[in-house]
């Protein structure tokens, strides 16, 4: 229970960057295009660094990134958009493991 606590603060900031975000750059198929190829990947590599630097590594942490995004297919964007379900998951996986390499290079020292 006490992880979830810890963790909880990560995946509010992950849905904010999935529903928030978008709704106010989507303003046409550029500010999608941008959204989703550019801005949403590099916040979530940033957020999964981050949190693999405090937490160290979870493979449920990208896990539940994933899944977190899945509702917003139907509520911002369409089908077309099920593969970005494993895009996001994957770059979170990425960038927990390069913060977890940042926390043991920093623990080291």
């Amino acid at each position: 229970m006490d992880t979830i606590k810890k963790e909880i603060k990560y995946y509010i900031i992950v849905v904010i960057v999935f529903y928030l975000l978008p709704l106010l750059l989507i303003k046409d198929a550029g500010g999608a295009m941008f959204s989703m190829l550019i801005l949403i990947p590099l916040l979530m590599l940033v957020i999964s660094c981050i949190y693999g630097m405090k937490n160290g590594f979870h493979i449920r942490y990208a896990i539940i990134v994933a899944l977190l995004f899945i509702p917003s297919i139907y509520v911002i964007y369409n089908e077309s958009a099920w593969i970005y379900t494993a895009i996001y998951g994957a770059i979170a996986l990425i960038g927990n493991l390069i913060g977890l390499a940042l926390r043991k290079t920093k623990n080291t020292d």
